[in-house]
């Protein structure tokens, strides 16, 4: 499986995607649509319209891994953006993501200092 390091981004895609999509319809969204590297080693992910999907795509280094998630009850609480088409989140956020927390709810304490990895 691949390893989330502190040089490891995470970017969520903002608009729904058809999850019908696979390593090249993802590849050419990270790319074309939000902009980044498909093969930077960042890890991107993306949700269905309902919200009940996720599908993740990643560079290991020798080749493009995609993965997904189908949840048999509920939805994901995917979260808005600035921009409109992508938010970087932390390691932390992501398994929150996952675990069901909404992140619109949780925040940092104030006065937390966190250094990100140099680009």
């Amino acid at each position: 499986m691949f390893g989330i390091g502190p040089a490891t981004r995470i970017y969520l895609g903002v608009e729904p995607v058809d999850m019908r999509k696979g390593f090249e319809g993802l590849y050419g969204l990270v790319r074309d649509t939000l902009g980044y590297d498909p093969l930077s080693g960042h890890l991107f992910l993306f949700t269905n319209r309902s919200r009940s999907r996720i599908k993740a795509l990643f560079w290991d280094g020798s080749g493009l891994w995609v993965c997904a998630k189908r949840l048999e009850k509920g939805r994901f609480r995917w979260p808005g953006s600035v921009d409109g088409v992508s938010i970087r989140m932390q390691p932390e956020e992501l398994a929150m993501l996952l675990g069901g927390l909404d992140l619109d709810r949780a925040k940092r304490r104030r006065g937390w200092y966190r250094r990100e990895p140099a680009a």
